[in-house]
Order: C-alpha cells, then structure tokens, then sequence
C-alpha cells in the first residue's frame, strides 16, 4: 500500500467519541467491539499489530459492560471504551510473552496497574499488540500501515499501528529510548510519553528503572488525556511513583488557554541528523507561529545525553535481562546480545555519575521553560525507514533521561504520503499544560 488514503478510513470514532456515542445510547459496546473487530479482520493479515486476540473475550467484555450501563450501575469514564494492550504489560489470564520466544506460553496470574485501572474505568480490553524483542530495538513483524515495506518503528509498534489503522482507538505502550514518540510519529497518531514517574510499572517488563515510562496512542490529545488520567497513581511496587495529587489532564487539555502559548523551538544537538523534509516542516511551523515561538539552543553539554541515557539503558539492561542470557543466550538477538555486552562492562563511578545528569540537564531546560509553555522539536529524524529498522531515537532518548513529558502530533507528511510527526515537550511535572498547548496546536493548524 504507497497510500495512506484507506489507512482509517472504516476506523471506529476517537475514544472521545466513542465514549461520548455510548453515554447517548447512539452506540451500544458490542457495537463498537465489533466495528474494531472487523478493522482486524480486514487489516491484521498485513499489519500484524497483534500478539494475542480473542474475539469472544474481548465481545463478552462488551456484552457485559453493556449490561452493567443498562442495569444502572455506576460505570467509569472509559466504559466500553476497547483499548489495545503492549505485550510486556501483564494480564491476568492473557499470554504475555514480552515479545520473545523465551516467554512463549507465559500467562501472568494478575494483572499490571495500568491493566487494572483501565479495567476499573470500564475499559475494554481488546487483545496485547506486538512488541518488538523484549521492549528493545529488532524488528519485530508488524508493518507500517501507510506502507508495508515501512517501519511501524518500535518498540510499541503494535499499538501504534493497531491506532493508525482503526484496528483500536486508543493502546497502550512503553518508552524507555523512543518507544511511544516514534513509532506514533512513524504511524501517523497521537503518542504521549508522561513525566517519569506518574504511572507506575508494577507488572510491567522491567529493562530500565531509571527509564522506563508507560505512554498512551490514540487519534487526538484528547484522547490520550482521557487514557492517562486514569493511569495516574502510586504503587507501592514502583519506587518512581509517590503519594500526590495529580492535575485533572483531560479538563485542562480540552480547556482553552489563559494566553496564547509560546513555544520554545528547540533543535537539539542532533539537528544535522533530522532528514530536510523535517528540518523544512519544523522551521515552517515555527515560522507560522511567530512571534509566540522563539529558538532556544541548549548548552554543550546536552549533545553527551546520547552516551548518558545509554549507559545508564545498557547497566540497567545488563542486570534486568540477566536471568534471559542464562537461560537462552542464543535465542536473543544480536541487538540485545550486544547492548547487554556493553552494559556488562559499564563501571559503576560511570553509572553512577550518570545518574546525576538528569537533574543538570533539567536545571538547564528550567530556563527555557521561563519564557514558554512548550519545547518545539522534531519527533523523529523523518518518515519511517524500512522494515530493517525500528528508527533512530536520537531525538526523544534526551527528553526520556530527563523524565520530561513530551508529545507527538501527526501535522505532517511527506510527499509520498508519509506521516511524520511534530514533538511537544513540557516541564517536567507539568504534562497538564502541555496536552492543553498540544490540543491548541492540533486545533490551530486544522483551522489553517
């Protein structure tokens, strides 16, 4: 397929609008079920995005939560709502099997967090999608929507593929590097990564405590704020999580802001590496906002946080995949063989110091942050590559060491039809303003 023209063009409604057709009674949840079910039927052949699907489960789920709304029972903000599931997030009775042979036939007997809150919402819980080797960066087997012979980028590749062509309204995924913000730019959809820290992991994969952030895909910003808002919370499992109030996400993104926001036009160390039908989209957004964005350089020594957050991905890798190595070296890929050799010799002053970078770098960006609401950058180097690669994360592995939310819109595409995608980071802490700043520009650019 070189044409992204049929891509969602029989994909059930955004999640905010499905949400809001099942509150009116326009749609029951069998109805939206099936509507997804049978984009898989037509699609799955070619994009493969799912690593587990049972169409009786996922219609029983909806045939019960249908029964619940018309018994008058009190029901949650994502009730019938299906959402699609990253295969290294555990769920109760459900194969996940972290994207490798070495898990085949893994079953976990609870469920993740994430899984549970979503469930208590009233969401439904469609089927895993595809991740690639254990959260890391071999290809795995799903396809590019838009194009076949095109990366869906990863290592979340089955959500954002499964989002991209109406297979799901809304899924669930990983970023330890790049791996929400990539493949959603790559597929043409929604990603947002939230501050390290707000949503816990507990049944998730571990590969890296200091990295690791739970992210969501959907069609809108609003969408994903609906998703997240649920997913915001302490686990005593997570020590990254702590007791705290958390803002109100989707009200504030659906809200219109006090001021027109600034934007930061941020091009990073690795501008040179962005491709020029990037660098040309980035440059005219920013000269189509004007006088409310601003080019903002940062210091020097933000071009080491390549080395830092892979150093620190790489030790953590080392320990956390170690039992894998033991009992099934040669089944893992060259990829994770190789980045778990350099993790095993990483010292420990390295990883240490390492450690430390993050506040530094966020001492700097703090700065920036006085004179904006947002950072402006690139999503990824350019459309996706080929089916060889899952990409580049040169331009979101900075924005994941820094623990910094960050967001990606599909405002642009290429000349063959390719989506690519613009990157809104915020203040660390501050993922309300940014989804309010993001879902401005989604309606500001549309307006054009």
């Amino acid at each position: 397929m070189d044409s992204a023209d049929s891509v969602t063009a029989s994909a059930p409604a955004s999640a905010i609008d499905i949400r809001d057709s099942l509150a009116a009674g326009s749609m029951d949840a069998v109805q939206v079920a099936g509507m997804c079910l049978t984009q898989i039927a037509a699609r799955e052949p070619e994009v493969q995005a799912w690593a587990w699907l049972d169409s009786d489960h996922a219609l029983k789920q909806a045939e019960m939560r249908d029964r619940e709304r018309r018994a008058g029972h009190q029901i949650g903000v994502l009730h019938g709502v299906p959402i699609g599931i990253k295969d290294i997030i555990d769920t109760a009775g459900i194969p996940t099997q972290n994207g490798t042979v070495l898990d085949e036939g893994r079953v976990p007997a609870s469920d993740a967090f994430v899984v549970e809150r979503l469930k208590q919402a009233g969401a439904i819980i469609l089927g895993k999608t595809v991740s690639t080797e254990l959260a890391f960066m071999a290809p795995s087997k799903t396809r590019n929507p838009h194009n076949l012979n095109r990366s869906p980028g990863g290592s979340s590749s089955g959500s954002a593929a499964a989002v991209a062509c109406g297979m799901v309204p809304v899924a669930v995924g990983t970023q330890t590097g790049g791996s929400v913000i990539r493949p959603a730019a790559y597929c043409g959809v929604t990603g947002f990564k939230p501050t390290f820290g707000c949503i816990p992991r507990a049944g998730v994969l571990p590969q890296s405590g200091s990295l690791d952030t739970v992210g969501v895909f959907g069609r809108t910003v609003a969408d994903v704020a609906m998703v997240t808002d649920v997913l915001f919370g302490h686990h005593a499992d997570d020590p990254a999580t702590s007791i705290r109030p958390h803002a109100r996400l989707l009200d504030t993104a659906i809200a219109q802001p006090p001021v027109t926001p600034t934007f930061a036009f941020v091009k990073t160390p690795f501008w040179a590496m962005a491709d020029e039908p990037m660098q040309l989209a980035l440059q005219e957004l920013a000269e189509m906002l004007g006088e409310q964005c601003f080019e903002a350089p940062l210091p020097p020594a933000f071009a080491d946080s390549v080395n830092i957050r892979a150093r620190i991905n790489q030790a953590e890798m080392a320990k956390n995949y170690h039992a894998y190595r033991r009992s099934g070296d040669e089944k893992l890929s060259d990829e994770i063989r190789a980045f778990m050799d350099a993790g095993d010799k990483v010292l420990a002053r390295d990883y240490l110091s390492a450690l430390d970078w993050p506040a530094v770098f966020n001492a700097g960006l703090d700065e920036i942050f006085e004179r904006c609401d947002v950072l402006l950058t690139p999503a990824t180097t350019g459309a996706a590559p080929g089916v060889e690669t899952t990409g580049d994360p040169v331009f979101n592995g900075l924005w994941t060491l820094c623990g910094s939310p960050a967001i990606t819109l599909p405002l642009f595409s290429t000349e063959e039809g390719m989506p690519m995608g613009v990157q809104l980071v915020g203040r660390r802490g501050d993922d309300a303003r940014l989804l309010r700043t993001a879902r401005w520009l989604e309606g500001h650019v549309a307006s054009l």
